[in-house]
């Protein structure tokens, strides 16, 4: 291909300048409506120092205790374990993986692969998962993402904990807002009648972009929340804008978005890179590939990561495993496609959405997609919390799996750092 054809893919300078001047004309309206939110919290430094007191875990606890909650004596028990190393170090889980072999085989830090799990919709859950995790010397995630209703969460108080919990386990984790199409506004969606309704994708219609922006920054500034999941081309344009004024909020793509190719992983990127700060950072903490993806789009996706100087900020999140209804058709199992990439691509987390096909499929109550957007009031009522707390679990036993595959193949991973990775 000649250089002369090449060269007409070259943004000209002048179109730069075009949007700069829109982005900054006074009465651009969209820049004024999403600017009036900013001004409505107190602007950035206002914003920030709000997000910091909110987030910090002794006032998060402090309100928890205020309350009489019965979650303030799983954290303190959470705090003791952690601090007296019940929980299993990494060098002491290679060693119960490989045994003395553990101690001549090199691990390349540099290729970690994040394990995450999801969704974690209540802090029972994830307390479930702690106890089994110290009985039988397993690892907790080093990433958790969550699904629920975030005003059901404020009114019974997962949101406090949750939050503390992470940061007592030093992990890193993701809410997802209400301020989305399946919330009513969006027309289209609804049960299998209106399946063609999601071929647009989820959908935040309307004036959706500048609620969410709201919403996102009510729980930064009351909780201290400062990563959410995004599936909208108009929410995420929102989410670089947020941080390109200073606000220090992060988010990641969803698999809805559908970054199912190389071209719509530049796509994705060049956004982020186009609106980065003039340190290089960006509010996109990460986003995960389609279901669909082959380990060659992966590799190629990572070369345009690092030609944009993204591959510290950008986290590739990619299923290991879904859940068993409702999502994929089954079986569907990337792992030994990971174990292959693992060792090339640098910041790619293994993500954990169901538990093994074969246990899955002798389950009562398999793990279902639509799960997430249930009620509690009505899973209670239904008498399924069990049968949802066994399918966290088996989401949890089959991360383990994957950090024992890594491990036995030379390969590394992050765990619960404040749990795990203590003194590395």
């Amino acid at each position: 291909m000649s250089d002369d054809i090449r060269g007409k893919l070259a943004i000209e300078d002048m179109r730069l300048d075009e949007i700069n001047a829109f982005l900054l004309d006074p009465d651009n309206r969209l820049v004024n409506d999403f600017l009036a939110v900013v001004e409505k919290y107190g602007g950035p430094e206002e914003i920030n120092r709000k997000a910091r007191d909110a987030g910090k875990v002794e006032n998060l606890m402090a309100r928890l205790e205020a309350k009489g909650s019965p979650y303030i004596d799983d954290l303190n028990w959470l705090i003791e374990q952690r601090d007296s190393g019940a929980f299993i170090g990494v060098d002491e889980y290679r060693r119960k993986v490989l045994g003395d072999g553990a101690d001549e085989m090199m691990f390349n830090e540099d290729f970690a692969v994040t394990l995450e799990v999801s969704a974690c919709q209540y802090f029972s859950f994830f307390m479930e998962s702690a106890r089994q995790a110290i009985e039988n010397g397993e690892l907790m995630p080093g990433r958790f993402i969550r699904v629920r209703k975030m005003k059901e969460q404020e009114e019974d108080d997962d949101i406090l904990a949750m939050s503390a919990a992470m940061q007592i386990i030093g992990a890193s984790w993701c809410e997802t807002l209400d301020t989305k199409g399946t919330d009513g506004s969006n027309v289209h969606l609804g049960g299998p009648a209106t399946i063609t309704g999601y071929f647009g994708g989820v959908g935040q219609p309307n004036d959706h972009p500048v609620l969410w922006a709201d919403e996102f920054l009510y729980y930064y500034t009351n909780y201290g929340v400062k990563e959410v999941l995004n599936i909208n081309p108009g929410t995420i344009f929102v989410g670089y804008l947020l941080h390109k004024l200073g606000i220090d909020i992060q988010f990641k793509i969803s698999v809805f978005m559908g970054n199912d190719n190389p071209y719509a992983v530049f796509w994705t990127l060049m956004m982020a890179r186009l609106f980065s700060r003039p340190d290089g950072t960006t509010s996109l903490i990460g986003f995960n590939f389609s279901n669909s993806v082959d380990n060659t789009t992966i590799e190629i996706s990572d070369q345009i990561r690092g030609n944009l100087g993204l591959e510290e900020n950008v986290r590739f999140e990619h299923h290991i495993l879904e859940t068993y209804k409702s999502i994929v058709i089954q079986p569907y199992d990337r792992r030994d496609e990971l174990l292959e990439i693992a060792s090339t691509v640098k910041n790619i987390s293994a993500k954990h959405e169901g538990g093994e096909t074969a246990v899955e499929e002798t389950l009562e109550h398999p793990s279902d997609i639509l799960d997430y957007f249930m009620d509690r009031s009505d899973a209670e009522a239904q008498g399924v919390m069990p049968h949802l707390t066994r399918n966290y679990l088996e989401k949890h036993n089959a991360l383990n799996n994957t950090a024992r595959a890594l491990t036995e193949n030379g390969l590394t991973f992050i765990a619960a750092p404040e749990l795990h990775h203590r003194g590395d």
